[in-house]
């Protein structure tokens, strides 16, 4: 039974998926509760293979019992674990806001419940072809997500969305056709043993094979200057929709090339071509500082933590490409942390938008005491952005740091502080709007909810969601060293130097 958990973790998000499609045929409002009981379900059965991989290792499943390399394998270990606990915990979490934000019809939550079971296969999956097939799926629900905004300008931003994710994804695929021909196999661990044995690292195929699977998820991860579909994308999708992809599709995928460059190509190979190290670093670099200034310069909120999360990613692959066992827990345990405190902080915005109608910088003077509870969240999740401790941002970012000296990468160092910098002055500006700013904006009149979630009505469970985020970025610390075991446990050899 335990074997299975990694196929019914994709499973079970699917068959829920297909209800509220076929509930909606009579009724709008089977939708939520088909996606709550979904996500309980996926919530469990990811915290016990979690748990089993925390303590007995890692689990790995044969798709229609034909054995790797020839089939299908899922794997899950200690990393992908985590992030398919994080992808069932924060998806049940941003549930939770939508009964009330909306949208509420059965279509939007099919295709909710979708998303989660392209970003779950993305995790565990143990096959570059099969990564693709579940890119695609997480792609076109995430496009239809964007585009259940009311306005036209969230079916211009899909449409954008859908053009410049595609082009990834066809990157991406084209790279799998090179490393095919190099090694004859799509199998990761097979991958990886086929390219030691070659050692081929400077082989033309293999080259091109990492570029194109690199930059093809780079565009997904949304890394400057492959960046245009964000901002738009999470400025114009309802607020909930924004709050579920700021928090979980770019993070898994930054996970997904992660895995692609220990799991497939290895450390050996960033060693062997330091070039395919240094052009990683240098583009994450460029997007830490890019993605800081152009936060700064914005006016509205939304596109500001846009551009933020711009920033933060680059942060996540200059972990990862160092490649050292301190900063890539330090990425890992940032990527984490991030989805959370950048779910939460969407989320607020669309509670501060609904009670006040406060989109923009200026108009967030005086919520501190218009909008109490969401405002003291907004501001804890700021600070934890920036890095200030105990909060999680500040461990994942030193880690970072730490890793980065010990390799003796000064440029990195700099880069990384001069961009916590970055975050701290607009963070601090916005910090400084709710509490010290003289109010700009009256609140609008409350008004009853209704079942597009266009109304102004604000929930308990919206608060809640908010509140727990910004609780979270604070006590997700204190899982770090045990979670750094399970990673040194899990992922060898790299982990173990």
């Amino acid at each position: 039974m335990i074997e299975q958990l990694p196929v019914l973790l994709v499973v079970l998000p699917i068959v829920g998926g297909a209800i509220p499609l076929a509930a909606s045929l009579v009724s709008d409002r089977a939708g939520w509760p088909v996606a709550t009981v979904t996500l309980l379900g996926q919530a469990g059965l990811a915290g016990l293979l979690a748990w089993t991989v925390g303590t007995n290792g890692t689990v790995s499943y044969a798709v229609g019992g034909f054995a790797a390399p020839y089939g299908i394998e899922l794997v899950v270990d200690g990393l992908s674990g985590a992030v398919a606990l994080l992808v069932a915990v924060v998806s049940l979490g941003v549930l939770a806001y939508a009964r009330q934000a909306g949208p509420h019809s059965g279509p939007f939550y099919g295709l909710y419940l979708l998303l989660v079971a392209g970003l779950t296969g993305m995790t565990v999956t143990g096959d570059v072809f099969n990564l693709y097939v579940f890119l695609e799926i997480t792609g076109l629900a995430a496009y239809g997500l964007v585009a259940s905004g009311r306005d036209a300008s969230a079916a211009v931003a899909a449409l954008k969305y859908l053009i410049i994710g595609t082009v990834g994804a066809s990157l991406y695929l084209l790279g799998i056709g090179y490393l095919l021909a190099a090694t004859g196999t799509l199998n990761m661990a097979d991958l990886a043993t086929k390219l030691g044995e070659m050692a081929a690292y400077d082989s033309t195929l293999v080259l091109t094979a990492f570029g194109l699977m690199v930059g093809g998820l780079t565009v997904k991860v949304a890394l400057f200057p492959l960046h245009t579909w964000q901002p738009d994308a999470y400025a114009n999708a309802p607020d909930t929709v924004s709050a579920f992809i700021s928090a979980l599709v770019s993070t898994v995928s930054a996970y997904a090339l992660a895995r692609l460059l220990f799991s497939v190509f290895t450390v050996e190979f960033l060693a062997a071509v330091p070039v395919a190290r240094w052009a990683l670093v240098g583009l994450a670099c460029v997007s830490i500082i890019a993605g800081s200034a152009l936060a700064v310069s914005q006016d509205s909120v939304q596109r500001m933590l846009a551009y933020s999360s711009v920033s933060q990613f680059g942060l996540v692959i200059a972990g990862f490409a160092i490649a050292t066992p301190l900063a890539v827990v330090g990425a890992t345990v940032h990527l984490l942390g991030h989805a959370v405190m950048k779910g939460g902080l969407f989320a607020a915005t669309g509670i501060i938008e609904r009670k006040t109608g406060a989109t923009t910088v200026n108009g967030y003077a005086g919520m501190g005491s218009r909008v109490p509870v969401s405002a003291f969240a907004f501001a804890v999740l700021s600070l934890a952005m920036v890095g200030v401790p105990p909060a999680v941002g500040f461990v994942g970012k030193w880690y970072i740091v730490l890793g980065a000296v010990n390799t003796e990468n000064w440029a990195v160092v700099t880069v990384l502080l001069a961009s916590t910098l970055l975050t701290l002055a607009y963070f601090a500006r916005l910090v400084e709007r709710l509490y010290f700013a003289e109010a700009t904006i009256h609140s609008k009149p409350d008004e009853a909810p209704v079942t597009d979630g266009s109304g102004q009505a604000v929930s308990f469970g919206m608060i809640a969601v908010v509140v727990i985020a910004a609780a979270l970025a604070v006590a997700l610390t204190a899982a770090v060293p045990a979670f750094e075991q399970v990673l040194r446990e899990t992922l060898p050899p790299l982990l173990n130097q």
